[in-house]
């Protein structure tokens, strides 16, 4: 399968194709986002829940500060009772976190907001794939900024007077994904349970778990769609079935994100996208 890297290389050697192709893909689409709202029934939780769910900032090179902070604004304007990040903060390596936590904190400071680690975070395949061998960095930004990292840990959270089970894992990729003693096999408890993580594949490690919602990001919905046929060539998941949207698994219900940011600065028919979930 060729990678986005070399894709963007092929476009730019057919001169005026490439010209106008890798100048949309680059400077127009990444940066005009997409505002979905959906509605989602969970039968445990009876209090209209508005969810804000952001995934993939990637912070770098190709994705500015700028442009998420433009992302975060555009969200704010759209009321929520509770905020979800789902990984990938950065690309490679942390800059400017000062700046970054200024952005954050324009979120957490009027909803609450909770976060999980994805795959560019920190860990095994980061370490592997030129980033950092640990989460510590993105931990501490994410703490500084006042969001609540999960990581392999339930919060419970009071909304209107109901209680919800949060529950936030570690990465697939990196191994990180431990939800034994977190999740549980059976209802224990009459509760709504919603699971942070990053990776949709990882509800196959979910299956014998009780909970109802999981909310994800890392495909960036394939980055590159191609109209008609809606192929996506770069989809990063075993399942090409779950690419982004609201989808059914079973009786539970998954949410992927497409995401704010990109990888190689690459995004065509497959717009950055901002989440409300209506959980009712």
């Amino acid at each position: 399968m060729i990678s986005r890297k070399r894709f963007i290389r092929f476009l730019g050697s057919i001169p005026f194709v490439g010209a106008i192709g890798a100048g949309y893909m680059r400077f127009a689409e990444p940066n005009w986002y997409e505002v979905t709202e959906k509605t989602v029934s969970i039968g445990r939780f009876r209090t209209p829940l508005r969810v804000l769910h952001l995934s993939d900032f990637h912070a770098s090179e190709s994705v500015s500060l700028e442009s998420i902070e433009k992302a975060i604004d555009i969200s704010l304007g759209l009321g929520g009772d509770i905020a979800f990040l789902t990984g990938d903060f950065i690309t490679g390596k942390l800059s400017n976190e000062n700046e970054y936590q200024r952005i954050l904190k324009k979120l957490s400071s009027l909803v609450r907001t909770y976060a999980c680690i994805g795959n560019h975070d920190g860990g095994k395949w980061s370490g592997l794939n030129h980033g950092y061998k640990d989460f510590s960095k993105v931990r501490t930004l994410l703490e500084d900024s006042g969001v609540k990292l999960l990581f392999n840990e339930e919060e419970r959270v009071e909304v209107s007077g109901k209680t919800l089970s949060l529950v936030g894992l570690g990465d697939l990729w990196s191994g990180d994904t431990k939800p034994k003693g977190i999740l549980n096999t059976v209802r224990s408890r009459d509760e709504a349970v919603i699971v942070l993580s990053h990776n949709p594949d990882s509800k196959e490690l979910l299956k014998k778990y009780d909970w109802d919602l999981m909310c994800c990001g890392h495909t960036h919905g394939g980055q590159f769609v191609i109209p008609l046929i809606g192929f996506r060539p770069f989809l990063p998941v075993i399942d090409k079935s779950f690419p982004e949207g609201l989808l059914s698994w079973g009786k539970r219900h998954v949410h992927i994100s497409r995401g704010i940011g990109n990888l190689h600065g690459l995004r065509f028919n497959c717009r950055p996208e901002i989440s409300i979930l209506n959980v009712v």
